[in-house]
């Protein structure tokens, strides 16, 4: 359902799951199997992952904090992408990479649900790409807004809810948990 002429591949993204953004994040263990669940489909389907690592004043480039958790493990020859915004796609190769993989849909996992995971997947949709958030295998930290605590559940919750069944024209989204996932 794509509006992506000529591309009909999927990829899955392994966004941010990096000590310093992974450290505190709701229901940790089980997101990190889950995600495990999700990679381990995808390479017995030889289909693309491309890993995502963000970097910024606060997590520079090659120190302990940015490297990804030593629960995954890309394997070689899947690119990893660094960005320094929020959506994965805003001044990175992403999308030249998704083009060159002939991929239309996403497969989306990681870290910081209200953050790199919200944006990412809703500018993969509005690029024209049909998305697929693994509901089980995001997760994000608390926070304190206008004066209350939002848990990171309520914000995990939420995403899965907005996110399942999103459509705009020609491209949609759906969620679906790790167990369920087929390539």
């Amino acid at each position: 359902m794509s509006t992506l002429v000529g591309r009909d591949k999927t990829a899955l993204l392994v966004i941010d799951v990096q000590n310093d953004v992974a450290a505190g994040a709701y229901n940790l263990p089980s997101v990190l199997t889950n995600i495990n669940i999700a990679i381990e489909k995808a390479r017995a389907a030889c289909v693309p992952i491309v890993w995502v690592q963000h970097n910024d004043d606060e997590m520079p480039v090659d120190t302990d904090g940015w490297q990804i958790v030593s629960e995954l493990k890309p394997a070689a020859g899947e690119p990893i992408v660094r960005k320094t915004f929020k959506s994965s796609f805003e001044a990175t190769n992403l999308e030249e990479l998704l083009a060159g993989l002939n991929v239309s849909h996403l497969v989306i996992t990681g870290m910081q649900t209200n953050n790199c995971i919200r944006h990412t997947t809703h500018s993969a949709l509005e690029r024209g790409y049909d998305v697929t958030l693994v509901n089980d295998a995001h997760s994000t930290t608390g926070y304190e807004w206008g004066g209350h605590e939002v848990t990171a559940k309520e914000v995990v919750d939420e995403a899965n809810d907005n996110f399942g069944g999103y459509e705009l024209p020609g491209r949609g989204s759906r969620t679906v948990a790790a167990v369920s996932l087929s390539f």
